[in-house]
């Protein structure tokens, strides 16, 4: 007896396919700004983590300078019109975390820079 469902073929993302979504993920990411920052969330260390199944669903979560922020409601779809941008992905979905809560020290290096906080 075969079962219908281990018959389908198993798809495994390889290293150099998941290095290049990653590389084109990092690049839809930071065309998101935080609208009281001129720096984009990635460089914000506002994205605490991306995880792409081998069926190319996409799973991020982040969160925001302050759970106050004006545009909550509005920037995890930001997130996801700008990922889905990435051809051959299936889905996206973005989740908003406060745990751990989000600070300066989370920005990079370039975002620091952009706003003399060095």
């Amino acid at each position: 007896m075969t079962d219908a469902a281990s018959s389908e073929p198993v798809t495994v993302l390889s290293q150099d396919e998941l290095n290049r979504l990653t590389d084109q993920l990092i690049e839809k990411l930071k065309t998101v700004y935080d609208p009281e920052i001129p720096v984009d969330i990635y460089e914000l260390g506002l994205i605490y983590k991306v995880d792409v199944s081998d069926e190319k669903d996409v799973a991020i979560d982040m969160t925001l300078t302050a759970p106050g922020c004006p545009v909550a409601g509005e920037m995890p779809g930001w997130v996801r019109d700008a990922v889905m941008e990435i051809p051959g992905l299936k889905s996206c979905n973005v989740e908003l975390v406060f745990e751990p809560p989000w600070d300066a020290s989370r920005m990079s290096d370039e975002a620091k820079l952009q706003l003399n906080m060095f």
